[in-house]
């Protein structure tokens, strides 16, 4: 029995392509973040998803909206623990403004590893803590299915160290870009791994 999953990471926002630290907030998506959704959507549009797991941003549910547009059958599920990480009083700076502002938050930040967190925000240890939870329930609950789930960077690259067996720690390693897809097919215990940082072509 085979459980197909695909993780899908939203388009550009405005604070992405102004490199500014995006996690629980909104931003609105730019001209190119909408076209890698329609991209995104031709590519999809052949494949026969059951369940659709979203997080509740305004980027990602405008992605789910378009993948589930012409498909009323498909059963959208937003959960909590698929968010970005929370930044915290670094939300929407740039690395350099947070150098400004907060210097010996950043110091402190990144001297305490995956524990390590901005003021008022998530560890790392924290979101795989969560998106753990959520990766065991998503394999259980759907168990032979095809679902996609709509969400970030970061909850994608842990999902990728749980299958690999990789540290936490590690999660830089894989590279999501915006607008790109993750697919997953698992049979039992067993994990292959289909395809990683996939981005469709845009018109």
């Amino acid at each position: 029995m085979r459980t197909s999953i695909w993780l899908v990471r939203h388009g550009q926002t405005v604070a992405n392509r102004a490199r500014r630290y995006l996690g629980h907030s909104d931003s609105p998506l730019t001209t190119y973040g909408q076209r890698q959704h329609e991209a995104v959507v031709r590519r999809l549009r052949a494949l026969p998803f059951t369940h659709a797991i979203v997080s509740p941003t305004e980027r990602t549910r405008a992605l789910a909206a378009a993948i589930t547009q012409d498909r009323p059958s498909i059963a959208i599920v937003e959960d909590l623990r698929w968010r970005e990480i929370d930044q915290g009083q670094w939300e929407g700076l740039t690395y350099r403004e947070v150098l400004q502002r907060f210097p010996g938050d950043a110091q402190a930040r990144w001297a305490n590893g995956i524990n390590g967190k901005p003021t008022g925000g998530e560890s790392l240890a924290d979101v795989a803590t969560r998106v753990g939870e959520a990766w065991h329930e998503l394999r259980s609950h759907y168990a032979g299915r095809r679902a996609i789930v709509i969400t970030h960077a970061t909850p994608i690259q842990l999902v990728l160290c749980f299958c690999c067996q990789t540290p936490v720690a590690e999660h830089w390693r894989w590279r999501i870009d915006l607008g790109s897809m993750t697919a997953l097919d698992i049979y039992g215990s067993s994990i292959i791994i289909r395809t990683v940082n996939s981005v469709p072509p845009i018109r």
